[in-house]
């Protein structure tokens, strides 16, 4: 299910039961139990605290403290992130669906949405080669329609691997585009963001991976033939 390189990147091993493609312990210690013996392990499921993070950004309270106690409800290290003049993507996928969908929003230094895309691609292998793939065509537009030098996303795995793309040997093909893409920007950055405040991306996403035949849209509102997005 690897994409082939196009520039001829030389053959390697990947474990198929890790994300990633590289082996843990804990990969083998499961498919020992679950394949090989075919016994039935049980999922802990830890508390979620979803609903909670999103009414932190629901709070009559300065972009900034919101900020702060989201980070605090998820036990993350501070970060600044500025949603001005940043391109924020997302990916849709399903395993039922016919196509995988992306979605972008920039966004100038007031906040404001000065430009969104909207596409739809044959399934990808996974809802993370989605996420790549998102990646991907944001950057591509913001070299041809912005100066926009930071994208936004609230898949961490994602960050991950753009910083580390030689850990997720699964990946390689896709994120050998994704190397040769930054080289275009002088100040690539890539941040997390919180999916509450990720959801316009989320909703083109969405709405490109359901839509009933192939679609690509770039423009500065949602037209008037496609569903209207939800309050933000």
């Amino acid at each position: 299910s690897l994409a082939i390189s196009s520039t001829h990147r030389r053959d390697s091993y990947c474990w198929n039961f890790t994300r990633n493609g590289q082996y843990t312990v804990k990969s083998g210690y499961w498919v020992a139990q679950n394949l090989l013996n075919k016994i039935e392990q049980r999922e802990v499921l830890d508390p979620s605290i979803t609903k909670l993070q999103a009414f932190a950004w629901k709070l009559k309270a300065p972009t900034k403290i919101c900020h702060l106690i989201w980070q605090l409800l998820t036990d993350e290290e501070a970060q600044a992130i500025s949603l001005g003049n940043i391109c924020l993507l997302d990916g849709s996928w399903t395993s039922s669906a016919n196509f995988s969908g992306c979605g972008w929003a920039w966004m100038d230094g007031s906040g404001n949405v000065q430009l969104m895309g909207t596409r739809n691609f044959t399934r990808r292998e996974s809802a993370l080669h989605s996420e790549v793939e998102a990646l991907r065509w944001a950057m591509e537009n913001m070299l041809q329609h912005s100066n926009c030098q930071s994208f936004g996303t609230d898949c961490k795995e994602l960050i991950a691997m753009v910083k580390e793309p030689q850990a997720w040997p699964s990946f390689a093909t896709e994120l050998e585009r994704i190397e040769t893409l930054q080289i275009c920007f002088p100040d690539f950055k890539i941040a997390h963001v919180p999916r509450a405040r990720n959801q316009t991306a989320d909703f083109l996403a969405k709405t490109a991976r359901s839509f009933h035949r192939e679609l690509c849209f770039i423009g500065c509102s949602i037209p008037v033939w496609l569903p209207r997005p939800p309050q933000v």
